[in-house]
């Protein structure tokens, strides 16, 4: 059974940080991409970052660009989220995302793109 596990979410004063992580399980991601996505209150899920299995090729939204590291170590299965700067509108429930393309260089940045998802970890953060 593949699972995708979240921790590293809580409650943080605007202009904090915090480290999101995804541990994967049940099969290997080392040749897939995976993502980070979230859904605030009220509002569809939405792309955050994602980056190619070999980490070759990287993409962020516009609004965490600059501000938000999405990284990734093979060997343990574990895709991380660092998150600097953070805003009372990044608050929302962060989800990880795997399976995505087998490509080097194309980044999935759709919901449909990935196959296997975790099941969130919330991120408050307060003026």
């Amino acid at each position: 059974q593949v699972q995708l596990v979240e921790s590293g979410g809580g409650l943080v004063q605007a202009g904090g940080s915090l480290r999101l992580s995804c541990a994967a399980s049940g099969r290997t991601f080392s040749d897939r991409a995976m993502g980070w996505f979230r859904q605030a209150a009220g509002r569809e899920r939405e792309f955050v970052a994602a980056n190619t299995w070999s980490s070759s090729s990287t993409h962020y939204a516009d609004s965490v660009k600059g501000r938000f590291t999405i990284s990734r170590d093979n060997a343990k299965n574990t895709v991380y989220l660092q998150m600097n700067s953070l805003k009372p509108e990044d608050t929302a429930v962060y989800y990880c995302a795997g399976g995505g393309s087998g490509s080097s260089w194309y980044v999935p940045r759709s919901r449909t793109e990935y196959r296997y998802w975790g099941q969130g970890t919330q991120v408050t953060v307060s003026s």
